[in-house]
C-alpha cells in the first residue's frame, strides 16, 4: 500500500517542505530509505521500527520502501522519524490515509516511542503558514514555539500512540496558543548594569545613544579602565523592545542553533559579546550543514568586539560584507546558504599595544609599535564604521560629584521617539533604520539645510573622505536631527556627525 505525508528540513536558517512516502508490499522483508539522505536520516529506519514495536503496533514481514521527496534536496537532521513512522502506519491501516493528507510531523523518536524536542520549529512553523497543511504535530517539548503561530493548529505530542489516537478520533487533539505579545510587555527585566551609573564620558554616551538611534556601527578608543566595556555592556538596557516579528525572527536562529533550551522564544534583543580567538567559522556561521556563527546570532540586536585590533586579520576582514548587505551567503557544492545578519557592531580597543598611548609619561610603544598595531584595522573595515569615539580618562572630580546622569531609562525612552520617527518616514520602503538608506534614498530622506550642506562639502574635502564615508556622515546626522524631532538636518546635526568620523584612528587618540 502506498501512502504519504509531510514533513520539513532546515537550510539554513530557513525551511523547506518535504514529502515523506511510504510504499508497503509483498516481497522480501526489507527496509530502505532514499532520498539524499545525511547519516542521521538514515539511522532512522531503526529508530523508527523499534519505536513502533515498543508502543505495541505490529510490523508485519513486508517490504518497505521510503521516499522522502524532492530527491534532490538534501534531508539533514532528526525531524524525519515521526513522519516516517506515520506513514508505515499508514500502510499498515492503523491510520486512515485521509487522516494524513493535510498535516505535518515532526520530531525525533526515541526507541520506547516517546517524542523528542528538535531544534528549528519556528523556521519550519514558520513555511507551514504559506502552504495549505492545517494541522502540525510536533515534539510537546517545543509546543509552546508553536503556539505563536495562527492559522494552524500544531499540537504538541508526547508519543506515537498518543498521535494516532489524536488522528483515529480516540482523544481530542488541543492546539496550543500562547499570546506573544502580552509575554513580550511582560519580559521587562530591571537591569544589574544602567548608564546613570557611568560618570563622566559625557562624549562616549552621547555617541552611544545616537548609534543605537540609528542602528549605527560605533567604535570607542581609550585608555584601559576608561569605561569603554562598561558602557558597550550597558546597551541592552537602552535597546528597545522586540516586536512580535522580529521575536520570532531571532528565536528562530537561536531555536536552530540549539541556543533556546529553557525557554521557547528570545525575549531580548541579542547582545553577543565575543572572545578574540573566536575562529572564521564560528563568527560568519558554516560547516557541513551551515549553521548560524555570531554575527547572524546577534541580528536584530548587538555585536560586541572587545579587544578588537586582537583578532585575526581574516576574522575581521569577514564583517566588511555582513557591515554592508546585511546578511551573509555561504555557498555550498549542493546550494547556497544566506543568513540574516541585520546588526549593530560595537567595537572597543586601547590606541597602542600597552593601553596608554598618546601618554607618553605612561607609554613605552615605539611609533612604529604603535603603527604596527593599528594597522591591523585595514582602510576598508574602518570606513565602514559609523561613529568613532575616544574615551579620556576620568578626572576624580567627576567621580566624586553628586550623580546627575541619564539612567537607562530616559535614554531608552528617546531612542524609541526616535525609531518610531524613522518608522514612520521608511514606511513600505523595506528599511527601518537611518544607517540603512541606500544612496539613492538620502536626497529624498535627508534635507540638508544650507549651512549644513556648506560643512558637509568641507569636510569631504578637507578629511579626504570616500562616498561611503560622506554618505555615513550624513547618515549619522539625520539621527542626530531624529534625536532633536528636527525634520531637516541642520548646521550642528551635520558639524556632531563630522566629530564621530573615524578617518585616521592615529589622529582620533591624538
Amino acid at each position: 500500500m502506498y501512502c504519504r505525508t509531510h514533513s520539513a528540513t532546515i537550510l539554513g536558517v530557513k525551511a523547506k517542505l518535504v514529502l515523506v512516502e511510504a510504499d508497503i508490499g509483498d516481497g522480501l522483508p526489507m527496509f530502505d530509505m532514499v532520498g539524499l539522505l545525511s547519516s542521521e536520516v538514515k539511522e532512522a529506519k531503526e529508530r523508527v521500527r523499534t519505536a513502533i514495536k515498543n508502543s505495541r503496533f505490529a510490523i508485519p514481514s513486508k517490504r518497505i520502501t521510503i521516499n522522502l521527496s524532492p530527491a534532490d534536496l538534501r534531508k539533514a537532521g532528526s525531524y524525519f522519524d515521526l513522519p516516517i513512522a506515520m506513514t508505515i502506519l499508514c500502510g499498515l491501516g492503523y491510520v486512515s490515509e485521509s487522516a494524513l493528507r493535510d498535516c505535518l510531523f515532526v520530531g525525533e523518536l526515541n526507541l520506547d516511542g516517546r517524542v523528542s524536542k528538535v531544534n528549528g520549529i519556528i523556521s519550519i512553523l514558520t513555511e507551514v503558514k504559506n502552504s495549505e497543511i492545517r494541522y502540525c504535530f510536533i515534539p510537546a517539548e517545543n509546543r509552546f514555539e508553536g503556539g505563536a503561530f495562527q492559522g494552524i493548529d500544531v499540537i504538541g505530542v508526547v508519543n506515537l500512540a498518543q498521535v494516532v489516537d489524536f488522528l483515529n478520533g480516540h482523544t481530542e487533539a488541543k492546539p496550543e496558543y500562547i499570546n506573544l505579545e502580552k509575554i513580550l510587555e511582560q519580559s521587562y527585566e530591571i537591569p544589574e548594569l544602567d548608564f546613570g551609573n557611568i560618570r563622566g564620558q559625557e562624549t562616549i554616551k552621547r555617541g552611544t545613544k545616537v548609534a543605537v538611534a540609528g542602528m549605527h556601527n560605533m567604535m570607542m578608543i581609550g585608555p584601559p579602565g576608561s569605561g569603554k566595556t562598561m558602557t558597550a555592556k550597558c546597551i541592552p538596557t537602552i535597546l528597545p523592545r522586540l516586536t512580535v516579528d522580529e521575536c520570532l525572527e531571532i528565536s528562530k536562529i537561536h531555536s536552530i542553533a540549539g541556543l533556546l533550551e529553557n525557554q521557547p522564544f528570545v525575549l531580548q534583543r541579542p547582545f553577543r559579546e565575543v572572545h578574540h580567538t573566536i575562529t572564521v567559522q564560528a563568527l560568519a556561521g558554516g560547516g557541513n550543514h551551515p549553521k548560524p556563527g555570531e554575527i547572524t546570532l546577534a541580528h536584530k540586536g548587538v555585536l560586541f568586539l572587545d579587544e578588537y585590533p586582537e583578532f585575526n586579520q581574516r576574522v575581521l576582514e569577514v564583517l566588511r560584507q555582513p557591515l554592508e548587505d546585511k546578511k551573509i551567503v555561504i555557498s555550498r557544492v549542493n546550494s547556497n546558504y544566506i543568513f540574516p545578519a541585520d546588526f549593530m557592531m560595537v567595537a572597543a580597543m586601547n590606541p597602542c599595544k600597552c593601553g596608554y598611548y598618546p601618554d607618553r609619561n605612561r607609554c613605552s610603544c615605539t611609533d612604529y609599535d604603535i603603527d604596527k598595531y593599528l594597522r591591523k584595522l585595514s582602510g576598508p573595515l574602518i570606513d565602514r564604521i559609523d561613529i568613532g569615539l575616544y574615551a579620556h580618562k576620568v578626572q576624580i572630580n567627576q567621580l566624586e560629584n553628586e550623580n546627575t546622569e541619564e539612567n537607562s531609562a530616559v535614554i531608552r525612552e528617546q531612542i524609541e521617539t526616535a525609531r518610531e520617527i524613522q518608522q514612520k518616514r521608511y514606511r513600505n520602503t523595506g528599511i527601518r533604520f537611518n544607517s540603512r538608506l541606500s544612496a539613492d534614498m538620502l536626497s529624498k530622506y535627508c534635507i540638508l539645510e544650507k549651512e549644513a550642506k556648506k560643512i558637509l562639502e568641507e569636510a569631504y574635502i578637507k578629511m579626504e573622505l570616500s562616498v561611503r564615508g560622506y554618505h555615513k556622515i550624513i547618515k549619522v546626522a539625520r539621527t542626530i536631527a531624529d534625536l532633536s524631532q528636527c525634520e531637516t538636518i541642520g548646521l550642528e546635526h551635520a558639524a556632531e556627525a563630522i566629530s564621530y568620523r573615524v578617518g585616521d584612528i592615529k589622529n582620533l587618540v591624538s
